[in-house]
């Protein structure tokens, strides 16, 4: 990850150096970890930080000065603007930072402790985003089901999912990421009964072995996963399941990669984002002796892959001749005669359409093609 951002670097870089007016700014877990080192290694860098002061080091840095600040930082309020993916869309941030210790994550020590923002704030945020048009809202967390836990008297993010969505002129709320140590089944049961809420749950898993799950310090096992899955299928049975998984963990045997293949077969996901582990600086499982090959790594990632495509376009087979409901958001960058939008599951639907007619709304679609990872029709009434 360093080699990749100091490698995104230099086309900028060159083009300060041509005299070009560029502010260089570098965010996120790699700008914490290398710090002042970024600044001696490209000096063309204007701000080193974590990713919740922008608004304040900027006016620094307009002033002229070389800044780093990169320590951990209590968050005051609403200081930097969460990602405005499309104009129907918007993410919301609602709890910054993480407390968890997972022995191959570099995030608890890069963005700080947990901090959830006032509830009456994202409630106003979100307001405000449906008076200037948006339809549909994903509220954003590292570990989202912490969420108020931090606070006195402490709140539960099952009340808010119900509280936001029920604000009115809301159409679509989404949420991510859930940790299975502390998903709670109300969430599961808010999203069911609230109309606004879409049925699509995003919950990591990262081995379907215990004894790497305990090697990892994720604090849940299996069966608490299963428990999940269970109440999310039977209230929601329409409702889509992702995931996110990591194959060759150090000391992960074969026996123990097959239980994750075993998992995946018995949950069936919609999709799983996959990834061969990776040493992280500072992390504890990167320091460890029982480190697992390439070699195998890629092999257990080509095998995964495989599985997770496989599922990927079983779970989309089930939605072909389906009238589906989907919020159009943007024109088809490859066939510019066509419009994308998405179900409440999340999958990317494609169709003809305006997209100047049809942005921002919510159409219903005869589902004719179903792909691995997208489907295709054409508007009905």
């Amino acid at each position: 990850a360093e080699q990749k951002v100091y490698s995104y670097i230099g086309p900028y870089a060159k083009r300060k150096r041509a005299g070009e007016d560029v502010t260089i700014v570098v965010a996120g877990c790699v700008a914490q970890q290398e710090g002042q080192a970024l600044l001696r290694r490209a000096p063309e860098v204007d701000l080193v930080m974590v990713a919740n002061r922008i608004g304040d080091l900027l006016e620094d840095v307009s002033n002229g000065n070389q800044v780093v600040a990169t320590e951990a930082s209590h968050i005051m309020e609403d200081s930097t603007k969460p990602r405005r993916g499309s104009k129907t869309a918007a993410w919301v941030n609602v709890i910054y930072g993480c407390n968890e210790r997972c022995t191959y994550c570099i995030v608890p020590t890069t963005r700080g402790v947990e901090q959830s923002r006032p509830m009456e704030s994202i409630v106003n945020e979100v307001k405000e985003l449906i008076s200037q048009g948006y339809k549909e809202v994903t509220l954003l967390g590292q570990n989202i089901d912490a969420y108020g836990r931090d606070m006195s008297p402490k709140r539960k993010f099952s009340d808010l999912i119900r509280t936001v969505g029920s604000i009115e002129g809301l159409k679509r709320l989404r949420f991510v990421t859930s940790h299975p140590r502390y998903m709670s089944l109300a969430v599961v049961d808010a999203v069911a009964e609230t109309p606004a809420a879409c049925e699509s749950f995003h919950v990591p898993f990262q081995s379907g072995s215990d004894e790497i799950l305990a090697a990892m310090g994720r604090g849940h096992t299996i069966e608490k996963y299963k428990t999940i899955v269970d109440r999310i299928r039977s209230k929601l049975p329409e409702a889509s399941l992702t995931a996110d998984v990591i194959v060759g963990f150090p000391g992960e045997t074969e026996r123990q990669f097959q239980e994750t293949l075993a998992l995946m077969k018995d949950v069936v996901f919609d999709s799983v984002n996959t990834a061969a582990y990776s040493p992280r600086p500072n992390t504890p499982a990167a320091t460890w002796d029982d480190q697992i090959s390439e070699e195998v790594k890629q092999d257990r990632l080509s095998r995964i892959n495989a599985l997770n495509a496989k599922h990927a376009a079983q779970r989309r087979q089930r939605m072909l001749g389906r009238d589906v409901e989907i919020l159009v958001e943007e024109r088809n960058v490859k066939v510019p005669t066509q419009v994308m939008g998405r179900t409440t599951q999340g999958y990317i639907v494609y169709c003809e359409g305006d997209i100047d007619e049809l942005r921002g709304k919510l159409v219903n679609v005869r589902i004719e093609k179903c792909q691995t990872y997208y489907l295709s029709g054409r508007i009905v009434s």
